[in-house]
This record gives structure tokens, C-alpha cells and sequence, in this order.
């Protein structure tokens, strides 16, 4: 019998542990994400990509820090939170997480309704239909099942790749504005700024993260391996809010179109780049909503099983994991009916979710810091001085950006 080379092992002990880190990262691609990016494009062309970088690097050295910290203590990090910092801070903290995923739950079923109205479907018929396919897909299967499924429904992205390439970006400019930092010091490009790195280091991505590793039961020796699976969903999301922003700035932006949200620009991408184009870039939208309406009700169900200190388990059955499921469904049916009230403040519940997030991400990386600096809890694992100071510079952009806005916000 052929013994398997030592590359194979070692590509089939990274499938195993592949997962977590991928869907987390592309999850951020949700449709607020996809907004963001499509109006930093049509807004300010090729000039912000740097802060897609910026971001990208951020969401690796978080979801690092989330995965490890999973790994070593076989808790999630609203659980963590409560042990470390007491019932009342941790309490404070899911409160915050769990109305601003309800909020951003909304988001992604508008996503849903936004993306099939462009193919002339009404949100009377995708949204329901969409809110059952996602709770049979999560709450019917088994983990490894979901993880499969919606590991492929995340491919979907490749749609915005194409979709960027078939805008036909001045590819010079695109470049330039990735390596060479340039900021109009304007309120509306601060708040931008801070939306992109608030949409892609959200605060129920770094939850779902660390809770996700341990549901996989992910062990220690895995951390390598892990480490190349977060890197990997990280550089993805980074590549793909790439091409949705050369996508706008290419078309919307040389043109001087404006757009309010993501559907806005599969609209206007089909005048200026053509039909194949705004159909991808709706495809692409369609896709990330799904994946998106997934995975947030999963996050908020694990962050409140944790606190309870109750089975969080896809694998368990309803019996064994009640407060996981009926959180999960909850969620769902909350976040689908808001979208289907005739004349529901959607932009305003997406805007006042992304604000609480943006204020929630702040307090919960200074508590990943102190708990990965915490040796009683991470042991050999905790974080190392030199790894300290990417951490806290990490931050404290994250705080300067949130600063600037709440400043500009309060002067105009």
C-alpha cells in the first residue's frame, strides 16, 4: 500500500482544521460590508484602497487572537469575558452584541430582499424563503454539513472578482491608491474610514471566530494550521472588498454616480460596464447576504449559550442545546420580519447597528488584549511583548478612526 507523501499529509491535516477562519473573514463581506465598499469607490475612487490593507491586516492579527484563545480554553469570548471581568461587564457586553447582531441580522435579509428586487423578486418571496433555507441549513445539519455548505456558498464571491475585472480599472490607479496612503481630511471620508475597518473587524466576527474553533474542537497542535486557514479568509475579504471598490471606482466614480447602497451599484454598474457585470455584482450581493444570515444568528446563539453557561453545540441535538436553537431561530424570525414592515427604517437600523458596533469593537479588543495577556487563562499561549505592540497599534487605530468620526459627527 502507497504510503502518502508528507505533502499530502499535510495539505489533508489543513483541511481539517479549514473553516473557522474563512468563513469569519468572508463573512464580513456581508451586504453593510459590501455597501461600504461600493461607496468608498463611487465616492472617492481608487484613493482609499489603502485602508482595505489596513483593515486586512487588522482582521488577521484579531481573528489569530480569537482562534487561539478558542483553541487554548474551549470557551467563546462572551464566556471568557464573564469569567474574567464579572456576571455585570459580561452581561453589558452581550447586551450590546446581541441588539447590534439583531440590527445587522436586518441588514443582511435586506441584503436579500435588495439583491432579488434587482432580478425583479419581491421581498414578499425571497426573504421568507431565505430566512427558512438558512435555519434548515444551520439547525437541521450536522457541523461538519454546514461547514461544507456554507464553505461552497461562500465561492460566490468569485462574482465580484469578475465583476471588477469586467469594469475595466484603470489597474495603476488601483495600485497607487492600495500603497500610497492618501486622506481627504472631509467628514464624509473619515466616516468611510471608519465604516470599512468597523465592517470588517465587526465584533460578532471576532465572537463567531473564537466560538466557531471550539465547536470545530480544534486542539492546540492545530494552531499552525489554523493560523494559515485565518491568514487565508482574511487576504479573501481583503481581496474581494479590492474588487468591489475598482468595480465603483471605475464606473460610478469617473462617471460621478452616487449610490446609497450595494444594489444601488448592480443598477448603475449595467449602463457602464454592462449587463455580465451588474448581474455578477447582484449575484455576488445575493450570495454574501446568505452566507451572512447564516452566520450572524450562529454567533449570537453561541455568545448567549456561552454566557448561560449551556451546551452551544451544532452537533446536539434540540433537547440538549434548547436555549442554542431557539436563540438561533429568534434571531432569524427578528431580523426577516423587521425587513418585511411596510416602510421599515432599514437605513436607519443598519446605520445605528454599524455605530454600536463600531463603539462595542473598541472595549471588546481591549478585553481580547487583557485576556490573551492573561497567563492563568492562555498559559503558554499568552500573548508575547513583541506581539503586544501589533495589537495595541492595531487598536488604537481602530480608536483614533471611531474618535475622528464621533468628532466630525458632532461638528456638523
Amino acid at each position: 500500500m502507497r504510503t502518502p507523501s508528507r505533502t499530502a499529509t499535510r495539505f489533508g491535516a489543513l483541511l481539517a482544521v479549514l473553516g473557522p477562519g474563512l468563513l469569519a473573514g468572508l463573512s464580513d463581506d456581508d451586504p453593510a460590508g459590501i455597501t461600504t465598499y461600493s461607496v468608498l469607490g463611487a465616492d472617492h475612487g481608487y484613493q482609499l484602497l489603502w485602508v482595505l490593507l489596513l483593515s486586512t491586516v487588522a482582521l488577521i492579527v484579531f481573528h489569530s487572537l480569537a482562534a487561539r484563545m478558542g483553541v487554548v480554553t474551549g470557551q467563546g469570548l462572551i464566556g471568557l469575558v464573564r469569567q474574567r471581568y464579572g456576571v455585570r461587564v459580561g452581561g453589558g457586553v452581550l447586551a450590546a452584541l446581541v441588539v447590534a447582531n439583531v440590527g445587522t441580522t436586518c441588514a443582511e435579509f435586506a441584503g436579500i430582499a435588495a439583491g432579488f428586487e434587482v432580478f425583479g423578486i419581491s421581498r414578499y418571496v425571497s426573504v421568507p424563503v431565505a430566512a427558512v433555507a438558512v435555519s434548515l441549513l444551520v439547525l437541521r445539519g450536522s457541523f461538519h454539513r454546514v461547514e461544507h455548505l456554507l464553505l461552497l456558498l461562500s465561492t460566490v464571491f468569485l462574482a465580484y472578482i469578475a465583476s471588477g475585472f469586467l469594469a475595466k480599472p484603470d489597474w495603476g490607479a488601483a495600485l497607487h491608491g492600495t500603497f500610497v496612503p492618501t486622506m481627504p481630511m472631509t467628514g464624509s471620508a473619515i466616516a468611510i474610514v471608519t465604516a470599512t475597518l468597523g465592517t470588517t473587524l465587526a465584533p460578532w466576527g471576532l465572537a463567531f471566530m473564537q466560538s466557531y474553533a471550539v465547536d470545530k474542537k480544534l486542539r492546540t497542535d492545530d494552531l499552525p494550521l489554523e493560523r494559515v486557514d485565518v491568514i487565508t479568509g482574511a487576504v479573501l475579504t481583503g481581496v474581494i472588498g479590492f474588487f468591489v471598490v475598482v468595480a465603483c471606482a471605475a464606473t460610478l466614480h469617473r462617471n460621478g454616480r452616487s449610490i446609497t447602497d450595494a444594489a444601488d451599484a448592480a443598477i448603475a454598474l449595467q449602463p457602464l460596464a454592462g449587463n455580465a457585470a451588474a448581474t455578477l455584482f447582484g449575484v455576488g450581493l445575493i450570495g454574501a447576504a446568505f452566507l451572512a444570515a447564516s452566520i450572524l444568528p450562529l454567533s449570537t446563539a453561541y455568545s448567549v449559550c456561552e454566557y448561560a453557561g449551556v451546551e452551544a453545540a451544532m452537533d446536539d441535538s434540540y433537547r440538549d442545546a434548547r436555549t442554542f436553537y431557539l436563540t438561533y431561530g429568534i434571531v432569524t424570525v427578528i431580523g426577516a420580519g423587521i425587513v418585511l414592515v411596510p416602510n421599515a427604517p432599514l437605513v436607519a437600523i443598519l446605520v445605528g447597528t454599524q455605530v454600536l458596533n463600531a463603539v462595542l469593537l473598541v472595549p471588546l479588543m481591549v478585553a481580547m488584549i487583557g485576556l490573551g495577556r492573561d497567563r492563568n487563562i492562555m498559559g503558554r499561549f499568552v500573548i508575547g511583548r513583541t506581539a503586544l505592540i501589533g495589537y495595541v497599534v492595531t487598536t488604537a487605530v481602530v480608536v483614533l478612526c471611531v474618535l475622528a468620526l464621533g468628532i466630525t459627527t458632532a461638528l456638523s
